[in-house]
């Protein structure tokens, strides 16, 4: 499992688990940073299945949404394939009221 401050990475074979471990992120810097960290990622393993982990996150921007929309654009261009998991409630309630709940796939755990 590779590591830095804001994720975690796992691989397997059709799937790249990323946990993303900071608990607010709010600040457009912290949206950039991670953007970065996901860009390898999906670049290495373009036609997997991509879940981002949300367990840890609590706070978010609206920056953090497109961050998400876009990484689910180039996965979806490369043949790839982006999944949510562990979405607290309030993080489930944002993406519904922005109607981008109906845009992801959303599931309960790592599957």
């Amino acid at each position: 499992m590779e590591s830095s401050q804001e994720i975690s990475v796992e691989n397997g074979a059709d799937v790249t688990i990323v946990i993303l471990e900071e608990r607010n992120i709010l600040e457009d810097r912290q949206i950039r940073k991670l953007e970065r960290a996901l860009i390898p990622i999906i670049r290495t393993n373009p036609d997997k299945r991509l879940v981002l982990n949300l367990a840890k996150v609590r706070f978010v921007s609206s920056s953090l949404l497109g961050l998400l929309v876009r990484v689910d654009k180039r996965l979806l261009e490369a043949g790839g394939h982006l999944q949510l998991s562990n979405l607290d409630g309030k993080m489930r309630r944002v993406l519904e009221i922005t109607r981008l709940a109906r845009v992801f796939d959303i599931v309960a755990g790592e599957s």
